[in-house]
């Protein structure tokens, strides 16, 4: 359950609205689908057609919504509300290997890795090696009837990678805001064409969608800056507590950080009357309260904003990642808060790398120049010690970030630009590994993941730290609706069943188009239960359409439901069966993601195709 909290006290309502519109987004996101439109209703039985328009010979299944099938009929299509995991019972682990001078490795096979599955050594099953040019989109045969040329369209620059720079700007300094948008705008070009990169901030009133314009990218750098919630340059309490003190007298009973705030208390509010020490106590630890307070409420915006752009990078379709660029803060009471981030990011297969803001620095003994603390001569020794304590401490959360989701944490460094290249750029080879976990148990259980090399190469290995089993409480119908979703949403090819993709479409003018998107599949690897007369199987075909930024733009799911007589089935066997599904689209580059998945033997294709309709 999600808390309701007071509105940030610098966001405007104006910009509140985007929020607004994020969480919709997200509430409907299962329930996208956008319903064919009315077709022909088919058949009574569906029988061998002549070739289709995407010349395969078979029979091709074209149903309305809601149709409603006689008991005779063999073969039924039906739309359902889409509700669109990798097959939980394969897991995938991405992992990159370099050496002691961060150059990565690229000669490693199958043999020379080990993985573990909490502590206990697994066979891997599936391997391979990728680059960024490893999986090009291909254009699926499009043909227009008012374009002869159309299937002569370049393949365009589709999304794979998506990258979200996340900027903390309720804790970050002047001097630091000014730093990392600096090396931001200077990395820009190693974002490559199949790159999109998103800019998301923890106060939230800087957002830039996901896109591979550079020059939008630039200029969106160019507004971050320090937001805090609670501005106090220039203004000093007394006593002056910070988070850091605050926290160990409010959540650790500190006594001598208490003893500390007392005694400053007695020097600015009585003058060093030690007389006063009750009432300076008092004074104190309402001072405490209230800079804690003021704390959690900085870093609970950031969790929450955080939580945001977790869930629009998750569902993006291809690799995510995120890049959390913060000084780090006080984790104090809000340790839930932080293994929440931990626990989103690895369910959707986000791998966070973190980013020192304050880049190389030496210890703060004396506090900001430029607005000294008020401290006494008897305080001022312990304070100092606080400072530097605190400026350590708050990059514990960093650290967690990245190791949590087997990131990088780049910290103590004077060439962020640098920093930031190697986060942003897609590495030049990765290995995936797969492996069907042994007696898993369906308790929805954490489960810890280690990838070590069978040699003693000192090599550093990066990858996912574990991933969550399912619960016993989902159904099978549960469980091919979470498959077929995390389907949807990667780009990874699945080729259980032999499944063929193709498309058309037709311009109506020239801000409209109709794109029909037509699934072939091969009958002879699927397993039918017969019951009586018929062979009965389902098969699920979940169709999602994307923009050239990664936005799903429409959607919707079938299910053919068949119910074949022996003949029907022999003669199906050798046609296949065809499916075609309709869309409204405008003019553009489109990515079309295709699923499909049988009932009876919970097999699975996944296709990718792109589509050019020329304006």
């Amino acid at each position: 359950m999600y808390k309701l909290r007071q509105p940030h006290p610098c966001i405007p309502l104006a910009a509140s609205a985007a929020l607004v519109r994020f969480w919709l987004v997200y509430a409907l996101l299962p329930a996208f689908c956008v319903p064919a439109r009315a077709q022909e209703p088919p058949p009574a039985e569906t029988s061998a057609k002549p070739a289709d328009e995407s010349g395969r010979q078979g029979a091709q299944v074209e149903a309305r919504p809601g149709y409603q099938a006689g008991s005779g009929q063999e073969v039924v299509t039906r739309d359902s509300p889409a509700t669109f995991k990798v097959r939980v019972n394969l897991v995938l682990v991405r992992v990159v290997v370099r050496d002691e001078h961060g150059k990565i490795i690229d000669n490693l096979k199958k043999e020379d890795f080990q993985i573990f599955d909490n502590r206990k050594p697994q066979t891997i099953s599936t391997f391979s090696v990728e680059t960024p040019l490893s999986h090009p989109v291909p254009v699926v045969s499009v043909s227009d009837r008012d374009s002869a040329d159309s299937e002569t369209q370049p393949a365009p620059n589709l999304p794979q990678r998506f990258i979200s720079l996340f900027f903390d700007d309720l804790h970050l300094a002047m001097e630091d805001a000014v730093s990392v948008r600096s090396a931001g705008v200077r990395i820009l070009d190693a974002v490559g064409p199949a790159d999109r990169v998103g800019i998301y901030t923890s106060s939230g009133q800087v957002t830039q969608e996901f896109t591979g314009d550079r020059q939008l990218l630039a200029r969106t750098l160019t507004s971050i800056t320090p937001r805090p919630v609670n501005p106090t340059e220039g203004f000093h309490e007394c006593p002056e507590i910070t988070y850091y003190q605050a926290d160990l007298i409010q959540n650790r009973n500190d006594q001598q950080a208490l003893s500390v705030a007392v005694e400053e208390a007695v020097q600015c509010a009585f003058a060093g009357d030690e007389t006063k020490a009750v009432m300076a106590a008092s004074l104190a630890r309402t001072a405490a309260a209230r800079s804690l307070a003021a704390g959690d409420t900085a870093s609970d915006y950031a969790y929450q904003h955080l939580y945001d752009s977790l869930r629009r990078l998750a569902s993006m379709p291809g690799q995510r990642k995120m890049v959390f660029i913060s000084p780090g803060f006080i984790l104090s009471s809000l340790i839930a808060e932080r293994s929440e981030v931990i626990d989103r990011s690895t369910r959707a297969g986000i791998v966070i790398d973190t980013l020192d803001a304050r880049g190389l620095y030496a210890p703060d003994i004396g506090g900001d120049i430029a607005d000294p603390p008020g401290d006494s001569y008897r305080t001022a020794g312990y304070k100092s010690s606080y400072r530097v304590s605190a400026q350590s401490v708050q990059s514990e959360i960093l650290a967690d970030f990245a190791a949590g989701t087997g990131g990088t944490f780049y910290r103590n460094r004077n060439d962020l630009d640098v920093a930031l290249r190697e986060s942003i750029a897609a590495p030049s080879t990765s290995y995936v590994l797969g492996f069907t976990p042994q007696n898993l148990k369906l308790n929805g259980s954490f489960h810890t993941l280690k990838v070590t090399l069978t040699g003693k190469q000192r090599f550093l290995v990066q990858a996912r730290r574990g991933y969550y089993s399912p619960h016993t409480r989902k159904s099978p119908e549960e469980t091919a609706k979470e498959e077929i979703q995390e389907a949807v949403f990667s780009q990874e090819e699945v080729r259980d069943l032999p499944v063929d993709l193709q498309t058309q479409f037709f311009r109506r003018d020239a801000t409209a188009a109709r794109l029909s998107v037509l699934v072939h599949v091969d009958l002879k690897g699927l397993r039918f239960r017969k019951v009586e007369d018929r062979n009965h199987d389902d098969l699920t075909l979940a169709t999602a359409i994307f923009d050239e930024n990664g936005n799903l733009v429409a959607g919707g799911q079938k299910i053919l439901e068949m119910k074949l007589r022996d003949a029907t089935l022999e003669r199906m066997a050798r046609s296949g069966i065809s499916v075609k599904s309709s869309f409204d689209v405008k003019p553009g580059n489109y990515l079309v993601r295709l699923v499909v998945r049988d009932k009876e033997g919970e097999l699975m294709a996944a296709r990718n195709g792109a589509v050019v309709i020329p304006y």
